[in-house]
């Protein structure tokens, strides 16, 4: 609860770092309610940022409908952003994307 506290006073501040740290915390309901839409808010602020952490999180949201609207092909793209940052999860997803077309 504490740690949460401090994640959300970093990431209102703008910390990329911190908005990711406070969407994974409302994705997963660690330290308060579990919130899927504000989750993929705080993932996207970080994700625009450049946090690769983020933009693979936020495919991942997009490609299962968690908390906003499945987009599988805005999925991609973040997971494409992630991948040509040296993420590997992402470079996976998206090579599993291009195999179901998108």
């Amino acid at each position: 609860v504490e740690a949460a506290k401090w994640y959300r006073k970093a990431a209102k501040q703008g910390l990329a770092k911190a908005q990711f740290a406070m969407g994974m915390v409302l994705a997963n309901g660690e330290g308060m309610a579990k919130d899927e839409v504000e989750a993929a808010k705080w993932l996207r602020k970080a994700a625009e940022q450049g946090f690769s952490n983020a933009q693979y999180f936020l495919g991942v949201a997009l490609a299962n409908g968690q908390g906003v609207a499945k987009n599988e092909v805005e999925a991609a793209k973040w997971f494409r952003k992630a991948a040509e940052q040296g993420d590997i999860q992402a470079q996976h997803a998206l090579r599993f994307a291009s195999t179901q077309g998108a």
